[in-house]
């Protein structure tokens, strides 16, 4: 199987130990990972703020850098969730049919992290070591666009070490929805601070997402609070390991 990590633009430039934990991942699992380079952003910045046009070179892009794999696996169900709910209507706009049917067809070949591990390779168990109290977010885009389930659940709760507990009302948005976060401040605000106080209830150590994104949303009002609770992605969680500790 050829596979390719798409790495996305925020964690490449904010978060890169979560694109490395997923390679470390894979590679243990015995995936030899490709990361090519011309990779660029997805393009949900622009669609989903209104400029589905700005996003058409990226679509092309995409299936320019992407299309020789058979699989392309990101450590995000945002981009994932963009990735297949919007190239579709974004090469629509172009009229241009090999366009649309280049993104029909590299379309299924992306997974999110949880899916790739879960759905494509079986596992659930990955060889994790992680003494922790660790508590699990569920990110919108992964539960309502990408249907994740219980994946990254059947995964935490597979590593030694671990106590996961659950987080209360964990269905329920932390507030950041991209864009929205910045249009509509003090809404995102309190509906933060309504999933912050339910991961302060848990006593849980360390928040883990699917997400960084709304890692950053909820970690930021963590750290205002002082509640002493760490954020992690769940790639990093999987990758570590007793030799090697995150």
């Amino acid at each position: 199987m050829r596979v390719a990590l798409f790495a996305t633009c925020f964690n490449d430039t904010m978060w890169p130990n979560t694109p490395r934990a997923t390679v470390l991942l894979l590679e243990r699992l015995g995936i030899r990972v490709e990361f090519p380079v011309e990779q660029t952003c997805c393009g949900q910045m622009f669609t989903n703020t209104g400029y589905a046009d700005e996003a058409i070179g990226g679509v092309r892009q995409f299936v320019d850098v992407f299309s020789g794999y058979d699989a392309i696996v990101a450590p995000s169900g945002s981009c994932i969730g963009s990735v297949r709910h919007q190239h579709a209507a974004v090469a629509a706009r172009t009229g241009d049919t090999r366009l649309c049917l280049d993104v029909d067809e590299i379309t299924p070949r992306f997974f999110e992290l949880s899916e790739f591990l879960v759905d494509v390779l079986g596992v659930t168990d990955v060889g994790a070591y992680f003494p922790h109290r660790v508590t699990y977010h569920p990110t919108c885009h992964s539960l309502r666009m990408l249907r994740v389930g219980d994946k990254p659940i059947r995964l935490l709760r597979n590593v030694r070490g671990i106590d996961l507990v659950d987080l209360p009302a964990a269905d329920q948005c932390c507030g950041f929805g991209g864009t929205f976060a910045m249009k509509n401040a003090d809404v995102s605000v309190a509906m933060g601070a309504d999933k912050s106080r339910h991961v302060r209830d848990t006593g849980a150590e360390v928040l883990v997402a699917g997400d960084n994104s709304c890692l950053a949303h909820i970690g930021g009002l963590l750290s205002r609070e002082r509640a002493g609770v760490r954020t992690m992605h769940l790639a990093e969680i999987l990758a570590s390991t007793e030799e090697h500790p995150a």
